[in-house]
């Protein structure tokens, strides 16, 4: 472990630097951590006074990031957390302008460019791709993924970020790499927050990142504290760097590169950092600085005050040795500046900065004035006693805000109802215009939404006559996979068991040896680490399928998922996107831990994502070749119990599309609409039979796709033929079967067409218990199908079906 722990002269190379442009450096690097200070303190001020609503800064850890932004180049990577606010104003990521707007929420891109107002301060964000779906030369800007206000959540995807370098480097033909690499020399900066190291996926990372050897500098900033709680309550040994240092490179294997450098030691950070790019760059080898001794001034946001868990000893160090502070006695005592040019640098920052924020909030008050003036003249021309109290609100408005117009707005038009007047059908015009514009603000880009969206991906049968062989569906996967490897180089697939034995149900058979290990390989028992992988690789312009072994097991992945690949396109307005599909396998297997179902989980937690549940490997195999046709992440699960029964292989495996989105029609019947999707689905064409010896004829769709749901609506017009629904799948009671029935009776409008109540047929509360007949008594099976519908037949008509059990 490399230990910088005081300040020397900082050595640099007359012959390549005047003494004064030297000088003229540091100046410069102190003028930036004065800015970056004056910008946290007066944000703190700003919310204090109820112009923002929530403030997180970086105060305290200026010049290790000024020292860091010296070794970042064009091409790099940078995955972090909301304290990097010098590092964005060194690098241009952000400026002080758009750092205030992000503070007060401003919605619109050109303001906040990082999240046009959906995120909170400090989360910086570089535009990817442009407003038609193409990827922007990443090679010749600062790259930065979104940050997520998850602590510990930057790291995951560092795995991606660092591993596309090195697939770059190995492999120099790839023929997308023109804007996403130069020759794999790029670097990822990580950087994490000391007591968030105490995260697991920390941990997960760090490992893999090990194993990979992936050129990554992780940053570890560390003041002392999470929140309130010290060092010693978060680490063994009170001290990151000591845990990790079974992680150093040795002569026993390959390791991390693992520095410790105190925060207020400018001249050690300078050093420190230059060392550990240049052995991430050109070794391609980890390493970890552990950056010790940084305070923070004021605390860990405006949610609270440091001084009620730091006593008075830590106050009056953190006053010592503050970083800003130390730089600025530095540069006194070694004569590179005098007193009076560093009070006019910091009166000439205080200025500039003040300047800024007034600019900022000038700005977003004339953004929100926009809709205030129009919405009061609309107003103003209603003559009504009704508006009088809704006008006079917004005319005295002080805390201007879009929800106290639209609030009033909305009021003065409940009002007026079915009242004919002068002037209403200007307003109720101007209100509908305005709630597109207020959709663009606040709603729109869950998915890129653009030409490259797998919706509109063209439909392309499969090809399947008389002649086509009959062979185990997991063949039909394997196929399909060999025909899209052959075709697209950026595909890779990953997964615990995907590369030697070609996963546990051999949809990867013998591909790894055919495409190589670099792009078919296994990866440890790590799920937030493999969907992290392949997020980074997504980015970075590969096409990742990275294999969950079972559904259960995604819940492991979740916050990678839900917080960080299900959000990037919304939190970014469309500036980013990782398309990643992650393949899982469910339903129908014995076992509390192997049989789950977990629908609504998903559906609640990976808004963001397509989620795709073909009932058999064909529809998957179709699924996956629209999805490797588009540019939107999604979720694949694949039927566990049906690798092995007996299906067609299509002429046109690799090229053949199933529409994300759409359902389809698997049976006509007249009595009872069944919708299902997934394994159940052959619970249900079993009971159709058996309802056919009673009289009852079924309909059933497959959902196929649950995110987004039958956008055809082909429920709704089974309804309109039977006038009765039935539900069923695998998840707990209320779970997607009530997202179903919301897409269908309230979406759809299906709520009209029926005759009889609406019925949903769902495994029990519980988890299934192991064995056969533990799955018979837990999940729907056919008798459950075929009872559930003959009680909707004898609730509507019950003298021709007379109750069961009565």
């Amino acid at each position: 472990m490399s230990e910088t722990n005081t300040t020397r002269p900082v050595q640099f190379n007359s012959a390549k630097m005047s003494y004064e442009e030297f000088r003229e450096l540091l100046i410069a690097d102190y003028k930036l951590a004065v800015q970056s200070r004056f910008v946290s303190l007066l944000g703190r001020k700003e919310v204090l006074t109820g112009k923002a609503k929530f403030g997180i800064f970086g105060d305290g850890k200026e010049l290790a990031q000024i020292a860091l932004a010296k070794v970042f180049k064009p091409g790099d990577w940078r995955s972090g957390y909301y304290r990097d606010q010098t590092l964005a104003f060194a690098l241009n990521i952000s400026t002080v302008y758009h750092f205030f707007s992000q503070l007060y929420a401003n919605p619109t891109i050109e303001a906040d460019t990082s999240s046009a107002g959906r995120q909170m301060v400090a989360h910086f964000a570089m535009p990817l791709v442009d407003e038609e779906g193409e990827w922007i030369d990443q090679t010749q800007q600062y790259n930065t993924v979104s940050d997520i206000s998850t602590t510990g959540g930057q790291m995951a995807r560092i795995l991606g970020l660092g591993l596309a370098s090195k697939l770059y480097k190995d492999n120099p033909n790839l023929s997308h790499k023109t804007k996403f690499s130069k020759d794999g020399e790029e670097v990822v900066f990580c950087t994490i927050g000391n007591a968030a190291t105490s995260e697991g996926v920390f941990w997960e990372t760090v490992n893999a990142a090990g194993v990979k050897q992936i050129p990554v500098v992780i940053s570890i900033w560390d003041d002392g504290y999470g929140i309130s709680v010290p060092n010693e309550v978060q680490t063994t040994k009170g001290d990151i760097s000591s845990v990790l240092r079974g992680f150093q490179r040795d002569e026993a294997g390959a390791g991390y590169e693992i520095f410790r450098v105190k925060g207020w030691d400018y001249a050690g950070l300078c050093e420190v950092y230059e060392k550990a790019a240049e052995f991430a760059r050109t070794q391609h080898q980890p390493c970890i600085v552990h950056v010790t001794d940084i305070t923070q001034p004021q605390g860990h946001s405006t949610s609270g005050s440091h001084e009620r868990y730091k006593d008075q000893d830590r106050l009056n160090w953190e006053t010592e040795f503050d970083c800003n502070q130390r730089m600025r006695d530095w540069l006194l005592e070694s004569g590179l500046a005098s007193d009076e040019e560093l009070k006019e640098i910091e009166s000439e920052m205080k200025d500039f900065v003040r300047q800024e924020q007034k600019r900022a909030w000038s700005d977003y008050r004339k953004t929100l004035q926009v809709d205030l003036d129009e919405g009061i003249a609309l107003l103003e021309k209603l003559n009504h006693h009704a508006v009088e109290l809704p006008l006079k609100t917004l005319l005295s408005l002080s805390d201007l805000s879009l929800k106290e117009v639209y609030v009033n707005i909305r009021r003065v038009i409940r009002d007026l109802r079915g009242i004919e007047l002068e002037g209403k059908a200007e307003l109720l015009a101007w209100y509908q215009e305005k709630q597109k514009v207020n959709h663009s603000r606040f709603n729109d880009k869950l998915f890129t939404d653009t030409k490259y969206s797998p919706l509109k991906v063209e439909k392309i049968d499969a090809d399947i006559d008389d002649n086509s062989p009959i062979v185990d569906g997991r063949e039909v996967l394997n196929a399909c996979f060999r025909a899209n490897f052959e075709r697209d180089a950026r595909l890779i697939a990953f997964g615990e068991d995907v590369g030697k034995i070609g996963d546990v149900n051999q949809g990867f058979a013998g591909l790894q040896e055919e495409f190589g290990a670099q792009r078919i390989f296994d990866t440890g028992i790590r799920e937030s680490a493999i969907i992290g992988k392949g997020l980074g690789l997504a980015i970075r312009g590969f096409r990742p399928i990275a294999e969950i072994q079972y559904l259960d097991y995604l819940i492991y992945a979740m916050p990678v998922l839900s917080d960080d690949l299900a959000s990037l396109s919304y939190r970014t307005k469309g500036r980013q996107r990782a398309p990643l599909i992650v393949r899982t396998r469910g339903h129908r297997l014995e076992g509390i831990w192997h049989s789950g179902s977990p629908m609504s989980v998903l559906l609640g937690g990976l808004r963001g994502m397509h989620i795709c549940v073909p009932r058999n490997m064909t529809q998957a195999a179709g699924m996956y070749n629209t999805l490797l046709n588009a540019d939107e992440p999604a979720l694949v699960v694949e039927c566990l119990n049906g690798y092995r029964l007996k299906e067609k292989m299509p002429h046109n495996v690799g090229e053949f599309t199933v529409p994300i989105g759409k359902a389809e029609l698997l049976r006509e019947g007249s009595d009872i609409t069944v919708v299902s999707y997934g394994s159940t689905l052959r619970i249900v064409q079993e009971a159709a039979l058996e309802l056919e010896k009673l009289g009852i004829s079924i309909e059933i769709v497959d959902a196929q796709c649950l995110s987004p749901f039958d956008q055809d609506h082909l429920c709704k017009a089974s309804l309109e033929k039977t006038n009765r629904l039935l539900i069923v799948d695998e998840d707990f009671p209320g779970g997607a079967s009530s997202y179903i029935l919301h897409e269908i009776l309230e979406v759809q409008g299906g709520y009209y067409l029926l005759d009889s109540q609406p019925r949903t047929l769902t495994a029990k509360a519980h988890r299934p218990p192991y064995g056969s007949d533990g799955d018979y008594f837990t999940k729907p099976a056919v008798d459950d199908v075929v009872e559930a519908a003959y009680k909707i037949m004898t609730d509507s008509r019950p003298n021709e079906y007379p109750p069961l059990f009565s």
